[in-house]
Order: C-alpha cells, then structure tokens, then sequence
C-alpha cells in the first residue's frame, strides 16, 4: 500500500531548500514570494524550524540556515564515501603528529567534535565524537567564531555565548590558527585551523589535541596546515 506523502513535511524541506539557494539572510516576504505562499503560514514552519535549531536569526526578520546542520551534512558525506577521504587525512595528522586529530563545527553556542582519529601512543587526549567545547577557551572555539562574521558573533553573543576578546580573535586570523587556553579541558590542550567551505565561509576547525605535558603547538602547526589543505583540494567541505 502507498504510502502518503505529508505535505507539511515537504513543504518545510522545500523552505530549507530556498534558503540554502541564498548566501545572504533572507525575509519573510522574499520567501512568501518565491514559495506563493501566505506569510503566515512560512512564519510557523521558520519559527518551529528555529525552535529546533536548525535555522538562526541575524536580525529580527531575516532567516538563515544553522550550523548545527553541520551535523546532517557530515553523515551524509560519511554516506556518500566522502567522510572516507576525511578520515584518511585525519588519519595522516593522527599518525605524523602522534597526538589525536579532530574536526568540530559551531552547535549552538558550543563547538562539537563530530568526527576524530586517535594516536597509538599509550598517553594520549581522550576528546570523543560530541564533545562540547566553549568557544572562548577551546582551539576550535576560537578558529570558529575568530573566522565567523561580526553579525553572528553578537548573534551568539545575544544567546548567551562566551567569547574570547575581540583582540585575540583578530590575532587568530592574522596568524591564521588558534591555540587553547587550558581552561576547557583539564590536563589537555590543542592547536586548530580553519577548514573554509566552497564559499569561503568557515565550516569547521581542524585541530590536534595534546596532554597538556606534551603540548608544543610550534610542532603541530605545519602538518595542520598541511592536512587542511588536503581537505580543501578534496572538496570534501559541503
């Protein structure tokens, strides 16, 4: 027996689908328009959709999508193979650093390691897949929010996101890596760089977390610079 379809469903997918067509935060009456639908109805499938995170506000009226959706679009790379390629050059760092290699992307006002390779050696950082980091303190923190527009920092500034100074993230991008500050995670420390997407905006912070003991981040800035440019000629990034 057919299944039926849900309309609401699909219609809610196709309201994803235009605003992914746009790089720009786009209004309620633009997607009334393009969609031919009352603004009414649109504006109770934007605010459920912002509700459960999947799109933000940059200003009052205009939408766009969330990075949380990082997420989905990770394990649809892992489904098309893609994500095979990432953990090969995950794998690579891992081996020539000696310490665990991890990718994070922005969840919400944390960042979150959504895939890792561990190193062999016997004392090694433990950082699992979805772990939450704080974006003032963590390596991948600062990449993320130091290479985010102005506008999202004071949109995650307004949901309550503690950020690490204006001056450190500007000394992020000048030198183009960050470094943690020891405060996130006891006993562990970490160097990360910017892995930037098709469009040049930054989806995800690569990074090589350390015991603290050991942490020499002069060491692990070539090979991540290195690994990042892997990915980037892999076109593995969204």
């Amino acid at each position: 027996m057919a299944v039926k379809v849900l309309s609401s469903v699909v219609k809610t997918l196709s309201l994803l689908e235009v605003i992914a067509e746009h790089d720009d935060p786009i209004r309620l009456a633009d997607l009334s328009h393009k969609l031919g639908e009352g603004r009414g109805t649109i504006y109770q499938r934007l605010m459920t959709l912002v509700e459960v995170g999947w799109l933000e506000q940059p200003e009052p009226g205009t939408y766009r999508l969330s990075l949380q959706l990082a997420t989905i679009g990770q394990a649809a790379l892992e489904q098309a193979s893609f994500g095979e390629r990432t953990t090969a050059v995950l794998r690579e760092l891992a081996l020539d650093t000696e310490e665990t290699a991890s990718l994070a992307v922005l969840s919400g006002i944390q960042a979150q390691i959504i895939k890792r390779v561990e190193s062999h050696v016997v004392v090694r950082a433990e950082v699992r897949v979805g772990t939450l980091l704080s974006l003032s303190d963590s390596s991948s923190g600062r990449v993320l929010t130091a290479f985010a527009d102005a506008d999202y920092r004071g949109l995650l500034k307004q949901k309550g996101a503690r950020l690490a100074s204006e001056k450190l993230l500007k000394e992020v991008r000048d030198r183009g890596y960050a470094v943690s500050s020891g405060k996130d995670v006891a006993g562990v420390r970490s160097v990360a760089v910017p892995l930037f997407d098709k469009k040049g905006n930054c989806a995800a912070a690569l990074s090589v977390v350390t015991p603290e003991a050991r942490f020499d981040s002069d060491r692990l800035i070539a090979p991540l610079l290195q690994a990042s440019r892997k990915l980037k000629n892999a076109t593995v990034l969204y």
